[in-house]
């Protein structure tokens, strides 16, 4: 197990990127990532080797590879690259929350994370505008919003070639800006969950959390009914508890 002062310096270059793809994609295979930087699968297990030796990465599963050849290795960051990824100020900040809570209640901590995804609201209603698109177009913009406030945000699609009412979307974290606060909060998961549903207009289910040991943040977005819980175009200022 590695402590925090064992890891080494952060990777540059092609590491980098490697290391980028990991936290976006995973768990995803070297040939994967080679795919997609250009580059071959021999020099991507490289990467990967190094960045397992510093404990960055970790092999999630092992799949066996059509053919000849060895199996496929998967890869996901790991608990220490989440927390070096995270804010230098986290115990600082866990300790506010904390007194915040210890006089004001759950009510103010939500009244804070509120505040706190406030901007990926505004943005996301910005890019928005008066249009009216459709719930995978949303679901799109959304994940774009994310990823540009450092949530590593993207998207996956289930349920290709079934039915269309199990056809659904993925809403995907592979970071967290807040890294350590929803461990000790929840609240912060449920309201950005609350969030992701008023935004789509849809009954937005958590699948996964990195705070509770899931290697990215994982909503189930519903492509194949309109459950609409309130209008994404409805004040930002309704539905809000507390």
């Amino acid at each position: 197990m590695y402590s925090d002062q064992t890891l080494a310096p952060a990777p540059s270059g092609t590491r980098e990127r490697v290391l980028e793809q990991v936290l976006t994609a995973g768990p995803v295979s070297a040939a994967e990532i080679g795919r997609d930087l250009d580059l071959t699968a021999a020099a991507v297990r490289r990467h990967l080797d190094a960045l397992e030796e510093e404990g960055l990465v970790a092999v999630k599963a092992v799949t066996a590879s059509r053919g000849a050849g060895r199996p496929s290795r998967r890869y996901v960051v790991t608990e220490q690259a989440q927390r070096r990824l995270g804010d230098d100020h986290l115990t600082v900040a866990l300790e506010a929350i904390d007194r915040l809570a210890e006089l004001g209640g759950e009510d103010e901590v939500r009244r804070l994370a509120r505040e706190a995804f406030a901007p990926v609201e505004r943005d996301y209603r910005a890019a928005v505008g008066q249009t009216d698109p459709d719930l995978p177009e949303r679901t799109r913009v959304l994940a774009e919003v994310l990823e540009a406030h450092g949530y590593a945000g993207f998207v996956r699609h289930v349920g290709a070639g079934l039915a269309p009412t199990l056809r659904a979307d993925q809403v995907c974290q592979g970071h967290c800006p807040l890294q350590g606060i929803p461990e000790r909060h929840a609240q912060f998961c449920e309201e950005e969950t609350a969030l992701f549903a008023r935004l789509l207009g849809v009954d937005v289910r958590r699948l996964s959390t990195l705070a509770t040991g899931g290697h990215v943040c994982t909503a189930h977005v519903p492509l194949g009914r309109d459950e609409t819980i309130t209008s994404h175009r409805s004040d930002p200022t309704e539905n809000q508890r507390g």
